[in-house]
């Protein structure tokens, strides 16, 4: 084989691997798609969607509405494929993609990002938000949107909120009505240094375990119980195995859908704005399904045989006034006095 050829076969082999790997990142594909008309071609973005929830929960739905809304605001120029159920991994493992560039976008917990973008931490705060219009008054305004944007260093672009209600504690074995309840508990939480310091400040241990090994987990008695909004707990169906579930509601930690931000460079400010289109419809869709299938949570779990309890918010209050005061003076601690401050 002569040099010539050894050169042109050396060139087909990088291709081919450029081609292969090109399988692997966020955005899948760039095709060519008939039009409508069949009269000509259009190049068509295929993004990667990834996210934990299993495809009865609310979210799911959220997202699945946000494709369809990506697919007819771009005319198909844009499309969204979801991985549901934690196929392409983890919440902090699908952000690390995302951050490469291997997944664009990703629905992950706000606790979840506060190893990558450490102001998200001040979600998880016990009792910060006085109610769900308060949550939403701070997302949707200044402070929202400086927690969205904190992210571009680190190579995450924050898209858009999506409603996660109020997280609860439900355990197998006996309930939770006042802090004390908590002491010696095994509790598994978020992979998140708030969600561990809450359940030490009332006595317990908390135990890091990922969403899709918590049945078994609490099956199997690994834990005494978790904590989370009443769509997660009757999707999860860890009702079947956790028949007590105690309404103190002590964080309001949202969802949160992030992009790449090396894949949003690339995109035109065309794009970028379907997306931005999109998103914000999603927003309105899912906050009025999250209501609706809270309240259906809720009456199925107990009619299912879970006893429902609603314990005194302002005891758990008192309880974990001390992680607030253990931040004042330092960056959380502004930020989470000026949500308090926000009317």
């Amino acid at each position: 084989m002569d040099r010539k050829s050894v050169s042109f076969l050396a060139l087909g082999l990088v291709v081919g691997g450029l081609l292969a790997a090109a399988l692997f990142v966020g955005v899948i594909r760039r095709d060519k798609a008939a039009s409508a008309a069949g009269d000509g071609a259009s190049a068509r973005t295929v993004l990667k969607f990834a996210h934990s929830l299993d495809q009865q929960h609310p979210v799911h739905a959220a997202i699945m509405h946000f494709a369809e809304r990506v697919g007819v605001i771009s005319g198909g120029a844009l499309e969204v494929k979801v991985f549901p159920n934690g196929q392409l991994g983890s919440e902090p493992e699908c952000i690390e993609q995302l951050q490469r560039g291997a997944i664009a976008l990703v629905k992950t917990s706000a606790a979840a990002m506060e190893g990558f973008v450490p102001d998200m931490a001040v979600f998880s705060f016990p009792y910060l938000f006085r109610d769900d219009t308060h949550f939403w008054t701070v997302a949707n305004g200044d402070i929202g949107r400086e927690l969205l944007a904190a992210g571009a260093p680190k190579g995450i672009h924050g898209l858009c909120y999506y409603d996660a209600g109020a997280r609860s504690f439900y355990t197998v074995d006996k309930p939770v009505l006042v802090p004390a309840d908590v002491t010696e508990l095994k509790v598994r939480v978020q992979a998140s240094k708030m969600a561990r310091d809450l359940i030490l400040a009332l006595g317990g241990g908390p135990t890091p375990i990922p969403w899709g090994e918590l049945y078994t987990a609490l099956q199997q008695k690994m834990v005494d119980g978790a904590e989370n909004n009443p769509p997660s707990f009757l999707s999860s169906r860890h009702y079947e195995v956790a028949r007590h579930y105690s309404l103190d509601e002590h964080t309001r930690v949202p969802d949160i859908v992030i992009f790449s931000q090396q894949i949003w460079e690339t995109l035109s400010p065309q794009h970028q704005a379907w997306i931005d289109q999109a998103a914000a419809e999603s927003v309105v869709f899912q906050r009025k399904l999250w209501a609706e299938k809270t309240a259906e949570a809720l009456a199925t779990v107990e009619k299912a045989g879970v006893t429902i309890y609603r314990p005194d918010q302002a005891a758990f209050a008192a309880a974990t006034a001390p992680m607030l005061k253990e931040y004042e003076g330092t960056r959380l601690g502004e930020l989470a006095a000026r949500i308090r401050a926000t009317r």
